[in-house]
C-alpha cells in the first residue's frame, strides 16, 4: 500500500497525543488559532453548499473527512454544526483520546486510525469537504497526498488545506518563536524545510486535479493575543480552499 506518511513525524504527535484538550498545553497554539480557522472553514462551506449558518443545523446532510484530525479540536464542531464526521488520524494515539473527549460530548464522530492513502484504497471516498488543516507540511510527499485528497472528495466537493509559508520570517515566528522561545511546542515540531509557499501550494493542488478558488493569511497579533484572518498577510500561517470539477 502506497503511503506518504513520515514515521519521525508521526512519533512527535504520538508523544504528545494526551495534550490535545489542554487549551494552556502542548497544543496551545491550535486552541488560540482554533476560532480562526473555524471562522475560515466554515464561511467555505456555507458559501459552497448555499448552507444558512445561522440555522441550527446548517451542515446537516454533509459528508466531512477531518485529515490529522488530532484529538477532534475541529471534528467535533463540524459534528455541532451537523456534519457526518469522518475523523483520521496516522498518530493511533491521537484517536482513543478524541473518541473519549466525543463521548464525553455526547457526539457521533467515526474517529480512526488510518491515512488518506489508505482510505482511497478502501474506495470509500464522495465526502463533501476534506479538512487538511496543518498536515500537509509533516507528508514525505505533498503531491502524492494531496491527490489521495482529491480522490476521497466527491465531484462538487471542497478541500480547505492550511499550511506553513517558507520564508525567513516564517523561520523566526513559527520555529525560533513558538518553538524555541514561547516553548508552546517541543523542539523539532516542524521542520522549516518542509514549509510550501503559497504559489507552491497553489501548483501542488492543481497538479492533484483540484482548482483552488481562495487564500488567506492567518495573523497573529502579540499585543491582543488573538488571531485574524488576512487576505493580504500569508507570509507565516494560510489557508486555501480549492474545488473538484462537479
Amino acid at each position: 500500500m502506497t503511503t506518504t506518511i513520515d514515521p519521525g513525524e508521526i512519533e512527535k504527535f504520538q508523544a504528545m497525543a494526551a495534550e490535545w484538550w489542554d487549551p494552556e498545553g502542548k497544543f496551545k497554539p491550535l486552541h488560540m488559532l482554533n476560532p480562526c480557522r473555524l471562522d475560515y472553514i466554515t464561511t467555505q462551506i456555507a458559501g459552497e453548499f448555499d448552507r444558512d449558518l445561522r440555522a441550527e443545523r446548517p451542515f446537516d446532510g454533509l459528508r466531512i473527512l477531518d485529515i490529522g484530525c488530532g484529538g477532534g479540536l475541529l471534528a467535533e464542531p463540524m459534528a455541532r454544526l451537523g456534519a457526518k464526521v469522518v475523523g483520521v488520524d496516522a498518530a493511533e494515539r491521537n484517536i482513543p483520546v478524541a473518541q473519549a473527549h466525543a463521548a464525553q460530548s455526547g457526539l457521533d464522530i467515526d474517529y480512526r486510525h488510518t491515512t488518506a492513502e489508505a482510505l482511497v484504497e478502501t474506495g470509500e471516498a464522495a465526502f463533501d469537504v476534506v479538512l487538511n488543516m496543518e498536515v500537509v507540511e509533516h507528508v514525505a510527499d505533498p503531491l502524492a497526498y494531496l491527490t489521495a485528497c482529491q480522490r476521497l472528495l466527491r465531484p462538487g466537493g471542497l478541500m480547505v488545506c492550511s499550511t506553513l509559508n517558507r520564508n525567513p520570517k516564517s523561520w523566526v515566528m513559527a520555529i525560533f518563536g513558538a518553538e524555541q522561545v514561547m516553548r508552546w511546542l517541543p523542539k523539532g515540531t516542524h521542520d522549516w524545510s518542509k514549509f510550501i509557499t503559497p504559489d507552491e501550494l497553489y501548483d501542488l493542488i492543481r497538479r492533484a486535479g483540484l482548482a483552488p478558488v481562495d487564500r488567506m493569511g492567518f495573523v497573529f497579533n502579540p499585543l491582543t493575543w488573538s488571531w485574524r484572518l488576512s487576505e493580504r498577510d500569508l507570509s507565516v500561517n494560510y489557508v486555501t480552499a480549492s474545488t473538484k470539477a462537479a
